[in-house]
């Protein structure tokens, strides 16, 4: 139990280590939540991009980083998520109200990567691949770019949900390369996000697996866009054929 409010405590103070660290020049004083100025607003509860947020960016860029659609930044609980359908970043409901997470603010930048799926036909959710970016908190909408270091495997209500672990290179960790590095040099990190995604949605929703390296992140990342691109190729026949 003693471990346990260690933990817990770690979690506040880098939850708030991370919201304010760096976030001078993203994000105004007492306005953690506003919007990428990128976006715009089409509704109290929908943001438009520039481009699709889903299919109009690159999962990966020239050089090796991972692209990211921050949908819910560090230290924040409005959870919202880009629409597959539409592209834009919308404001979740549930039970017919926007959705706040009742616990602690997200312990990083939380997101999804461009064309990516993980199918539900392979066990997954049906979604685009989630990414926690560790690092300040940045506008939501921001396309963010990081650098990939493993992944969180998770179940949540019986569906693999694995989360993929970045790092913002000019953030406290910029300089972390792999998991083991992290637990290395930031004692308790790992912790703090097994804990937290596994009780943020109440007791048993959501269980961890544990955490895999570089190489296994890459093979989920590599899948994901094969099966968005699979995915994309099928819609676009059926589309034709129903011409």
């Amino acid at each position: 139990m003693k471990r346990y409010r260690q933990i817990l405590i770690m979690s506040l103070v880098l939850v708030f280590f991370f919201a304010i660290s760096g976030c001078k020049n993203e994000i105004p004083s007492g306005n953690l939540t506003r919007h990428s100025p990128n976006l715009v607003l089409k509704d109290k509860y929908t943001l438009r991009g520039e481009k699709n947020l889903y299919s109009g960016y690159q999962p990966i860029d020239s050089v090796g980083y991972i692209n990211v659609v921050v949908e819910i930044p560090t230290g924040t609980n409005e959870k919202w998520e880009v629409d597959k359908n539409t592209g834009y970043l919308k404001w979740e409901f549930q039970n017919g109200r926007p959705r706040i997470v009742k616990y602690l603010g997200y312990p990083g930048n939380y997101g999804m990567i461009p064309r990516t799926l993980l199918p539900k036909e392979h066990g997954g959710d049906g979604d685009p691949l989630d990414v926690v970016v560790l690092g300040p908190a940045v506008s939501r909408g921001r396309i963010l770019k990081a650098r990939l270091i493993g992944v969180m495997r998770m179940i949540d209500n019986g569906q693999r949900d694995d989360k993929l672990i970045a790092i913002m290179a000019d953030s406290p960790l910029g300089n972390i390369r792999s998991i083991v590095e992290m637990n290395e040099k930031f004692s308790g990190i790992s912790h703090i996000l097994d804990i937290w995604f596994s009780n943020y949605k109440g007791p048993g929703k959501t269980q961890s697996k544990g955490f895999g390296g570089m190489d296994e992140a890459q093979m989920i990342l590599r899948t994901a866009m094969e099966d968005y691109e699979t995915q994309k190729q099928a819609s676009e026949r059926q589309s034709i054929l129903q011409r």
